[in-house]
């Protein structure tokens, strides 16, 4: 069974998930790995590097380090999008499913679509009071989520884990200058491409996945009312799409495999050579 590696984004960490890794792997089979981005999470004491190049090697070296072997079915959301796309971009051979949430990525997206003008002042309130966490994670909240029933019980749950494992204001900054400088091969992943997004995402304008879909020529399924944090507000959803997903590409590989003997038979011979 292949294994499924999940990468979250800026600053969020892999307690962020929330119930999707139970859901993919219920939805999926087999085997789900949880990598935290350098900086965030088990990583928090790392210095986040500066590119996105920078992030794949250490994300590369810590899958290596569980002993878990290849090739990867990789599910990841912005920021590690980004990661998961250069990755398959630069190890072909390493991944052989990719699903990307809510990514964006030069040279397909301008910067104001990248990052929506109106997020704009409630990222700098979020850098401003950065050590209050309560105040940081409901203004994160605001952002990024749309399902507001389980509110109090999010920011209960996202202020502990930034008590526990906090980020510091330098990584965030060096994940967001990394993030905006990365721009992605011109050239599609030579693996199968899931793009989900979400319509009223307020930090990502959503037509970036719909560029990035359309440029390699990839399938794309969007979410009509989620917000940015799509595992949070519909893991459920999201798990299915990429089980449908899954179940449509190993048809049509089924039926490629099929079909190529036959074709090889049908082929006609070259008529015999005839000397005078």
């Amino acid at each position: 069974m292949s294994t499924w590696i999940l990468l979250r984004g800026l600053t969020r960490e892999t307690r962020h998930w929330g119930r999707l890794p139970d859901m993919l792997r219920d939805a999926c089979g087999g085997a789900v790995l949880l990598i935290d981005l350098p900086g965030n999470g088990k990583f928090a004491h790392v210095r986040a590097p500066f590119t996105v190049a920078g992030m794949v090697g250490f994300v590369r070296d810590a899958v290596l380090q569980t002993g878990v072997a290849g090739p990867y079915r990789v599910l990841a959301m912005s920021l590690g999008g980004m990661v998961a796309t250069d990755w398959a971009q630069r190890y072909p051979g390493e991944i052989e499913r990719l699903v990307l949430i809510n990514t964006s990525m030069r040279p397909f997206s301008r910067m104001r679509e990248r990052l929506r003008p109106s997020a704009w002042p409630g990222l700098l309130a979020l850098a401003a009071h950065w050590s209050n966490a309560p105040r940081v994670e409901r203004g994160i909240h605001r952002l990024t989520c749309q399902r507001v029933k389980t509110l109090g019980a999010d920011l209960a749950a996202w202020s502990e884990i930034r008590r526990s494992a906090p980020v510091s204001r330098a990584n965030a900054l060096c994940q967001l200058w990394a993030a905006a400088r990365f721009t992605a091969a011109a050239a599609a992943p030579r693996c199968a491409l899931l793009v989900l997004s979400s319509r009223a995402d307020r930090l990502v304008d959503p037509v970036c996945s719909v560029k990035l879909a359309a440029a390699w020529g990839a399938a794309h399924r969007e979410h009509p009312w989620a917000g940015h944090d799509l595992p949070h507000d519909d893991p459920a959803w999201t798990a299915a799409q990429v089980r449908a997903w899954i179940e449509q590409v190993q048809h049509q590989d089924h039926d490629h495999t099929q079909t190529q003997p036959q074709q090889q038979r049908q082929t006609p011979a070259p008529a015999p050579r005839t000397t005078l």
